[in-house]
């Protein structure tokens, strides 16, 4: 699964002062990936310890010191003088006592990555907040759910383990540029910020004309959720496969001749989808599945937590662990990839205070530029001569459509080189991909380009090559000796049939890390399996608890694709921490279903040890109510109130009014519906902002419900450049690096000349102006 690395493999050493659920998640990945994590709690624990399952699923690997005071001591700065990260989210301390200017001056070679639910500066700078109201206020849970119905956050904690991927990024682009400055970074991620970022689309198609994007849900539409006799099925597919459609389903009416015309089916829609939905419903769910994925059909079943645990795939990939092996004091998964040096996935979480002893061997130590098997340095002479972070890399971007192609875009974005590799036979699909308000932009030249095709793309040089000739595969066979990554997305058993799977290239480069990006890995009875980012919101269960109570389960839809832009934010991050840490020659075999999977790890241990399997539950989650959306009386305006205390609970009350002020959280609990009819009752006679602004200045948890219009009129997302307009409307960036602003990237590639008829002496000339001229020299 990975090949070995250079042995002088780095250890960070890194500090967690947080409570929160995107700090923990974040330090979970350090420690799982083999560096010494401590976390510092107060005497009375972390609150997390409340939540049996959430803490042991975060802190497993972790060591755990008490400190009195966080924010200050001897304890405290002894540990950050000699540690290498520190990861922090201000709800254990004040923004003040640890404020960037702070941290840089008292520690000059650290990097602190702050993860918070809004950001450290601006109307909601600071304020604390779950994935909930970070989903609300960045705009993507106005996407999610069925467009009569209120808007819903994704089920678990989505936004915030998105958040903590971007965190190990973060930290991974600055050690490496600390490699070459000698100095740290402060590494600032906003879970709004990057529940914005997830919802790029709507940007880019609400820059297109005047219609807001909204929800679609998953019962209508091209795609859809339909009920099978023990489950659920979605059943997706594209145009050329209807004929594949009509076999599984196997009802004659399909084979209406007038149905092979595709205008003629959207006609009849609503006729088609009755005799699908009346085939399946006779069926049983993984029956359909496994019948569709035969024929090629990318489907998916709602898989829930006790689907997974018992999945054959991800027991045989060791994602699972076999329930004779579980201990309820470690996670029953993973990580969704393995690595050289990592840790036991699952190692124990610790009791409170019993590691007080271990950060008395950390010592100042300097990093060195790691050699690699060839015996050069892994990616040359960190930063040496260049302005960006990641300058000197290149990197072969095979990526396609959104989880390879947004991987490369993340990378080059902070200074790699990216040369994205396509073919005229087959470009990258994405260049033709219907945009969700059906729109493609005409190019000069009269060549039609998917908007959405830019935001995965600017910043990348353009390359095309048919890899099924051998003189395409020679002529890419001699960029990739002189690459340090190499980054795909295809079906397993495509690169191979190229010339480029891992064995090829590591035979011709020992040191390019290799990142290959598969729905279900590399191997197992499901690895040949075909998706979208629709199957995996079924297959990896986030489907199964997205929705609202006793409904359907509800997918991220196409027009977020949740998984796709989620897999991204760890494969960008888990190159950086192979190329940080010198693993060199590593293959990163990485499965977009158990990337998802991982972040409901507490859900499937609650699941492993009490037999509770979520379902949709809406909005509302354990230790919080009210929490919910509410109406406003504009239309398709709502509103995000999340309440955690008795303090936040007393001020709804008194505010709303007609509701017990001195009740206990146990009677509200016992009357959500009707509280939350009350809540509704009141919201909806005022205007959104109106009502937010009263919350608020109650001391209530509330936020507005944002849309692509409100991120297009604010200030915020352009400022903090969560969206970029150049002048199109792009994609921007997940983080703000406090002392490097990544310039706006260029135009992506058009589709170029093939260089494959070129003599030695014109291809070798090329490929030594790209190599030459890597990106970031200053």
């Amino acid at each position: 699964m990975a090949a070995s690395p250079s042995e002088s493999q780095t250890t960070l050493r890194v500090v967690e002062v947080a409570s929160s659920i995107a700090g923990a998640a974040c330090g979970r990945l350090f420690a799982a990936l083999g560096h010494d994590v401590m976390k510092c709690e107060p005497a009375s624990g972390d609150p997390l310890r409340a939540r049996e399952f959430t803490f042991t699923a975060l802190h497993a690997g972790k060591g755990s010191l008490v400190l009195e005071s966080p924010s200050e001591g001897a304890s405290l700065n002894a540990m950050l003088d000699s540690a290498d990260v520190l990861i922090l989210d201000h709800e254990s301390v004040p923004i003040a006592s640890m404020a960037p200017d702070r941290l840089r001056q008292r520690f000059p070679h650290l990097v602190t990555v702050s993860l918070t639910a809004f950001g450290l500066t601006g109307e909601y700078g600071g304020a604390v907040g779950d994935s909930f109201l970070a989903e609300a206020y960045g705009g993507l849970a106005n996407m999610i759910g069925e467009p009569d119905q209120r808007p819903l956050s994704l089920g678990g904690e989505q936004s915030a383990h998105a958040a903590a991927f971007v965190g190990l990024y973060g930290a991974m682009v600055a050690l490496r540029r600390r490699a070459a400055t000698g100095r740290g970074e402060y590494v600032e991620v906003a879970q709004s910020d990057v529940a914005a970022y997830i919802d790029w689309k709507s940007d880019v198609s609400y820059s297109l004309g005047t219609e807001l994007p909204f929800r679609t849900g998953s019962s209508r539409g091209g795609w859809r959720v339909v009920q099978a006799r023990d489950g659920w099925i979605g059943v997706i597919f594209l145009a050329h496969q209807w004929a594949s459609l009509v076999e599984l389903i196997g009802d004659t009416r399909l084979l209406d001749p007038s149905l092979g015309d595709v205008r003629q089916r959207e006609e009849k829609s609503e006729a088609v989808w009755a005799v699908i939905a009346e085939a399946i419903a006779q069926r049983d769910a993984k029956e359909v599945y496994a019948s569709a994925q035969r024929l090629g059909l990318p489907f998916g079943f709602a898989a829930d937590a006790a689907d997974l645990l018992s999945c054959e795939q991800l027991l045989a990939r060791g994602f699972v662990l076999p329930p004779e092996l579980r201990r309820k004091d470690a996670p029953v998964v993973g990580l969704p990839v393995a690595v050289p040096g990592m840790r036991d996935p699952y190692a124990p979480a610790p009791r409170l205070g019993e590691h007080a002893d271990r950060t008395t061997t950390w010592t100042p130590a300097a990093r060195q530029c790691h050699a690699g098997n060839s015996g050069r340095p892994v990616i040359g002479q960190p930063g040496a001569g260049f302005a960006s972070p990641l300058g000197g890399m290149l990197v072969l971007d095979f990526g396609a459509i959104t989880a390879g192609a947004a991987t490369g875009r993340l990378l080059a974005d902070y200074g790699a080189t990216v040369v994205k590799i396509e073919s005229h036979s087959r470009p990258d699909p994405f260049r033709s991909w219907v945009s969700p308000n059906g729109r493609a932009a005409e190019r000069e030249g009269g060549a039609s380009t998917s908007p959405v095709f830019s935001s995965n793309n600017v910043g990348k040089r353009g390359l095309c090559l048919d890899l099924k000739t051998e003189r395409g595969r020679q002529i890419v066979h001699r960029l990739i000796r002189r690459a340090d990554v190499l980054v795909e997305n295809f079906r397993v058993g495509v690169t191979a049939r190229m010339g480029i799977d891992y064995d090829t290239v590591h035979r011709l480069n020992p040191d390019l890390v290799y990142l290959s990006l598969s729905s279900q890995g590399l191997f197992g009875i499901e690895s040949s399996y075909s998706s979208y980012g629709s199957t995996l919101d079924l297959l990896s269960g986030l489907a199964a608890v997205t929705g609202y109570p006793g409904g359907a389960p509800l997918w991220s839809s196409g027009e977020v694709n949740y998984p796709d832009q989620v897999v991204s934010l760890l494969g960008a991050a888990l190159v950086m921490h192979a190329v940080v840490v010198g693993q060199g020659g590593v293959h990163l075999d990485v499965s977009q279903r158990e990337v998802v999977a991982w972040t409901l790890a507490d859900q499937l241990a609650e699941c492993a040890w009490t037999g509770h399997a979520g379902r949709p539950n809406g909005n509302r989650r354990p230790g919080s109510t009210p929490h919910d959306t509410y109406p406003a009386t504009e239309t398709n305006a709502w509103l995000a109130i999340a309440c955690t205390t008795q303090g936040h609970r007393q001020a709804l009350a008194g505010l709303v009014g007609g509701l017990p002020v001195e009740a206990p959280e146990t009677w509200w609990l016992d009357h959500q519906d009707a509280v939350d009819e009350r809540i509704a009752n009141w919201t909806r006679v005022r205007s959104r902002d109106q009502a937010v602004a009263a919350l608020r200045g109650a001391g209530v948890p509330a936020v507005p419900v944002s849309t692509a219009a409100d991120r297009a009129e604010q200030s915020r997302y352009r400022e903090r450049r969560t969206a970029l307009r150049t002048p199109e409307w792009l994609k921007g960036f997940p983080m703000i690096l406090h002392g490097f602003d990544p310039p706006t990237p260029e135009p992506a590639p058009e589709l170029g000349e093939d260089i494959q008829n070129w003599n030695d002496a014109e291809v070798d000339a090329f490929l030594e102006r790209i190599v030459s001229t890597r990106s970031g020299a200053s």
